[in-house]
Order: structure tokens, then C-alpha cells, then sequence
């Protein structure tokens, strides 16, 4: 029975180590960067969500989050990038893949998207290099 336990919890152990990752420097740049830019939509009375999504977009792809928002509230997506992206834009899709309108905010290797989805459900933000190399983003989002 001891050893049954004993590989049980070294399964365990095996997996949760595989499912964490520490940011990399970039990205820990980068989520300064978003916070940054995420901290002027609090002033409006936004509430910055806990989490944030990290990774690297490259040129001619998008990376994509998969979020589930509901009707009613008001939502800013906001992302900060590493120097090696001179620009970077968010789209954002419903779950049928349209694009819904956003009011939008560019600052070069910063951008965020604003808007107030009419139905709950699942959503799309797509993080988009427009201009530079593939580099490293962060993502967070604020709510009220």
C-alpha cells in the first residue's frame, strides 16, 4: 500500500510541476508594461482582474485567449510587449468568430481595447504583431 502512495503522490508532484512556468524576464516586462497601461482604465473605475496571459507573438500570426464575459459589464483588454515589437494591435471576436466593435488605444509596443459585450459567453482576444520581430506580450484585463 505505501508504495501504491508514494508513486501516487510523485505522479501528482510530475504534473503540477508541468502544468506551472515561471514568466520570463521579458514577459515579467512586458505585464509591467500592460499594467501600467491597465492602471489609467482604473481610474475610470475599472478593477484590474487577477491572472494575466503571457507568451510570443511572431509576425504573420496572432496569438489568441479564449475569455468568458458576460453582458452587462464593460471590459478594457490591455497589453504591454517587448522591444523587439515596435507595434501591436487587439482584436476582439465573439464566439462565433465575428469581430465586435471596440474603441481602441495604440501606443506603439502598447495597446488596449474597450468595449461592452451585449450577450454573455465566450470571447476571443487576439494579439496581432503589426510592426517589428517576434518578441514577447503580456495580457490583463480590467472590468466594471
Amino acid at each position: 500500500m505505501k508504495p501504491r502512495l508514494s508513486v501516487f503522490a510523485l505522479i501528482l508532484a510530475l504534473s503540477t510541476s508541468v502544468g506551472l512556468r515561471a514568466d520570463t524576464d521579458a514577459e515579467v516586462r512586458a505585464r509591467k508594461d500592460a499594467l501600467e497601461l491597465a492602471g489609467a482604465f482604473a481610474n475610470d473605475g475599472f478593477n484590474i482582474r487577477d491572472g494575466h496571459w503571457c507568451g510570443v507573438v511572431k509576425s504573420h500570426d496572432h496569438a489568441l485567449i479564449a475569455l468568458n464575459l458576460y453582458a452587462g459589464n464593460q471590459y478594457w483588454f490591455s497589453v504591454g510587449t517587448v522591444e523587439s515589437i515596435k507595434k501591436v494591435a487587439i482584436t476582439v471576436f465573439d464566439e462565433t468568430g465575428k469581430q465586435v466593435t471596440t474603441e481602441s488605444y495604440s501606443n506603439e509596443e502598447k495597446a488596449a481595447a474597450g468595449f461592452a459585450p451585449g450577450n454573455s459567453g465566450q470571447y476571443f482576444v487576439a494579439i496581432d504583431l503589426v510592426e517589428g520581430q517576434e518578441g514577447s506580450f503580456c495580457l490583463v484585463y480590467s472590468y466594471k
